[in-house]
């Protein structure tokens, strides 16, 4: 539990829980708060009841270094699924696109992004899916992303970002970043995963607005 508390998920959950992942101060001075949020959210009473009445190995070490190899893994999978969804979303409005690619702007300018409709040649839609469920400097740089597209844009083409992941908790200077590119207009919207409704509705209307044929 020592190092469950210590790995990336735990230690943003904490901090959305009760503001600080401090969890030796917390255990010093809320514990039963704390212990209530870990069996919550992680199980602790039935692990720790499982955990004293087994005896461990140099293999269940081994496998548990292992997990946590599987755990960042598990993180890229949640990072495709956002982009999967939207590319079903995009599906469901029979428009052609291309994922994870380079489209082209102003002046011959390339920018990435996570979904060009309907070609990156011919991009009149982009958008960029960011979904981060650990901190670091991949949120950065997927600001940076965002940014470089409201930079590349034509006045034509419409941006679109959706973010979403507990790891933006922990940078929420980047967020504000991405938010300031929405109020100035140099984005043309900013959503999470809960509002993809909004996202369908606003994509649908750029695509008519562009000439695109929605089905």
């Amino acid at each position: 539990m020592l190092l469950s508390c210590q790995s990336g998920q735990a230690v943003y959950e904490l901090r959305h829980e009760f503001g600080t992942s401090g969890w030796i101060r917390l255990a010093r001075e809320r514990s039963r708060d704390l212990v209530r949020f870990l069996d919550r959210e992680f199980g602790l009473i039935a692990e720790l009841t499982a955990a004293r009445a087994k005896t461990f190995t140099l293999g269940d070490v081994l496998a548990a270094r292992a997990e946590s190899r599987a755990s960042a893994g598990r993180a890229i999978g949640r990072g495709r699924s956002l982009e999967n969804a939207l590319e079903e979303l995009v599906k469901g409005l029979g428009l052609a696109y291309e994922l994870r690619t380079q489209f082209i702007g102003r002046n011959g300018q390339t920018a990435p992004c996570d979904l060009a409709i309907p070609t990156a040649a011919e991009a009149l839609v982009v958008c960029a899916a960011k979904l981060f469920d650990s901190t670091g400097s991949k949120l950065t740089d997927a600001v940076r992303e965002i940014e470089e597209m409201a930079e590349v844009r034509l006045p034509r083409q419409f941006v679109f970002a959706v973010v979403d992941g507990i790891g933006w908790l922990s940078r929420r200077a980047d967020l504000r970043r991405i938010h300031a590119l929405r109020l100035s207009q140099r984005i043309d919207g900013l959503y999470s995963l809960a509002m993809l409704d909004s996202f369908a509705a606003d994509l649908t209307a750029a695509a008519r607005r562009v000439g695109l044929t929605v089905g």
